[in-house]
């Protein structure tokens, strides 16, 4: 009967996907981008869980055929197939009711969008700023083990190498959905390449990621932005010498949350073309005003849910790099490794699943499934 009563609470989805799919058709919506949007998101939602729901449904009827057989076949070898199916089918039933209790959560509405990643050294000086190099390339190598482009928006490098600050986007598939649980600060303990005692020194350096947003999402006036032009520096011949394909903007920006008006300054010099520089400054400019405006929304999860996985707060200390001892610890999940080598070399999936189920577990014991 409970089995019954957990199918009973799905019933309604079948109706709504109708609706929607009917919905996702209409010229009225596709023409209002962001309705068609959130619609076509509601759509593959409900029929992923209703495929599960669907298999749900015939691992029941499994269950229940194979007790049948087992009362009231004679043949023992029939008996002996049920019994083995009704076993599996067992098996199968509280993974299939975790997947359908998950899916019935509402998904963080920015997990499968691309993603925009700030890395900034931190306290540590020429340390931190390698460390924040080091941290680059660590998520470049993940990014090609993922199948994501990467693009570098701006980058200041440090005076010993590495990175003052960096910045790049990642695109592919469900890419902020991944790379939001390592917002936050990155320590590292090792022996500077510039001590002499051999002393261990601490360093940090803070990752934000920010969910890409979208041209209907965020209201800009476009006419408002001042635009500048610069030539790029760096190496790269005589283009990035004395062609101005840099772009800087400046952009006052009313902050809802404070009320008070904020000039924005992004630069830009990401290509040796002015208009894909000014269409890629646009495109920070909007991620940086739904973020802002977005923190109210994760700021009234973390108080709800007190989850320490992934809150947005970009100032919480989140890992520790141990190089004497070669070990990774997460610290908001106690999670602990020694494989740092293989970690800094992009090898972050594991970590980042645990961190997933957790989440998941908060989110459970939060929606009290």
């Amino acid at each position: 009967m409970a089995e019954n009563s957990f199918l009973d609470r799905l019933d309604g989805l079948e109706s709504r996907f109708e609706e929607v799919s009917i919905l996702i058709t209409d010229p009225t919506v596709i023409a209002d981008q962001n309705r068609y949007v959130r619609l076509t998101k509601e759509y593959h939602d409900l029929e992923q869980i209703l495929a599960v729901k669907r298999q749900y449904a015939d691992t029941l009827a499994n269950i229940r055929e194979s007790k049948e057989i087992i009362a009231n076949e004679s043949d023992e070898e029939m008996r002996q197939l049920a019994r083995q199916e009704l076993e599996e089918a067992t098996a199968a039933v509280p993974e299939l009711e975790q997947r359908i209790k998950l899916l019935l959560i509402p998904a963080d509405p920015d997990d499968a969008k691309n993603a925009i990643v700030e890395i900034r050294g931190g306290t540590g000086g020429d340390e931190a700023a390698l460390f924040a190099g080091d941290l680059f390339r660590m998520y470049q190598k993940f990014a090609e083990s993922k199948g994501w482009q990467l693009a570098v928006s701006s980058f200041s490098e440090g005076a010993a190498g590495g990175y003052k600050e960096i910045i790049f986007s990642l695109t592919g598939n469900g890419v902020y959905g991944t790379m939001k649980y390592e917002s936050g600060v990155h320590r590292v303990q090792r022996v500077p390449a510039t001590e002499t005692q051999g002393r261990v020194h601490t360093s940090a350096a803070t990752v934000a990621v920010l969910p890409e947003a979208q041209e209907f999402e965020v209201e800009i006036h476009e006419g408002e932005i001042k635009w500048d032009t610069f030539r790029s520096g760096g190496a790269g011949g005589q283009n990035v010498n004395k062609v101005e394909s840099g772009v800087r903007l400046r952009y006052n920006w009313k902050n809802p949350n404070t009320g008070k008006t904020e000039e924005i300054l992004i630069e830009c010099t990401e290509t040796r073309d002015q208009p894909k520089n000014k269409e890629r400054a646009l495109s920070r400019l909007r991620t940086f005003i739904y973020d802002r405006e977005h923190q109210k929304y994760l700021d009234d999860i973390a108080s709800k849910r007190k989850t320490m996985v992934s809150t947005g707060d970009r100032s919480a200390k989140i890992r520790t790099y141990n190089y004497p001892q070669g070990r990774i610890t997460d610290h908001r999940i106690n999670y602990t490794i020694y494989n740092l080598p293989a970690f800094v070399g992009g090898d972050i999936q594991e970590c980042i699943d645990r961190l997933t189920v957790a989440e998941n577990a908060e989110k459970l014991k939060a929606a009290e499934l």
